[in-house]
């Protein structure tokens, strides 16, 4: 026999969000596994020009949004069984996680809110300093170089140019755009554009779970109480 009338009932609803943040931390793995494979981001970020690389912060903030997603996982597994073993030892190592990674997701987005621009300006750096090279280098073997890097920016996000319209500066540049010159914003625009989307996102996905975890401690100790005041313990 077990703990009886509000208290059973926190410890169902105990179960029901540490399933909840199960399932939270199963969509954070999987949408930083899809950001990681982004096929729009992975063009970009894997281009390598006359040694410059463009820039792998992004990826760090994936790599460390995919461990948060394992240990949410860990985390509400722990708290379901916690919970329906009625385990004080459990649910108090459960309880310590949870103080543990939302400190960590609180200093994650004062990180991120302070540095949300960083990622788009390091790679606008990457592409002008490319776009710049390739217009006044004369060897044909690195002006190609330069053109297959700017072709991969200019087809993965219909743009053109930087910092303003397309000016068709050369002709072997021009070809590096989209047919539709017209149609294509500069490539400034859309970088900040691609970024700005998926830290959005990022950012609702932190906000929900935050929401979650606030509930669990709650929830968490205050069937850590129940059970220690249980007469059948």
């Amino acid at each position: 026999m077990g703990v009886e009338g509000c208290t059973k009932c926190i410890k169902y609803m105990l179960f029901f969000f540490n399933f909840i943040f199960w399932l939270a931390g199963c969509v954070i793995l999987g949408v930083s596994l899809w950001l990681r494979h982004d096929n729009k981001t992975s063009s970009l970020l894997e281009l390598k020009y006359d040694g410059a690389e463009a820039p792998s912060t992004f990826y760090i903030s994936v790599y460390i949004l995919i461990a948060v997603g394992a240990v949410m996982m860990f985390v509400g597994f722990l708290g379901c069984y916690g919970a329906i073993q009625e385990s004080q030892c459990l649910l108090g190592t459960f309880f310590a996680c949870l103080v543990i990674l939302f400190a960590c997701e609180v200093a994650a987005g004062i990180w991120g809110f302070m540095n949300k621009d960083k990622i788009s300006k390091e790679l606008i750096t990457f592409y002008d300093s490319v776009y710049d090279r390739g217009v006044t280098l004369t060897e044909d073997d690195k002006r190609q170089a330069a053109a297959a890097v700017l072709k991969v920016f200019h087809e993965t996000l219909n743009c053109c140019g930087k910092g303003g319209l397309w000016s068709g500066a050369t002709m072997w540049l021009s070809e590096t755009c989209p047919k539709d010159k017209k149609t294509a914003s500069n490539c400034h625009d859309k970088i900040r554009e691609l970024f700005s989307e998926k830290i959005y996102l990022i950012g609702i996905a932190a906000l929900v779970v935050a929401v979650i975890m606030i509930f669990e401690m709650i929830f968490s100790m205050v069937l850590c109480c129940g059970i220690r005041n249980s007469p059948v313990y």
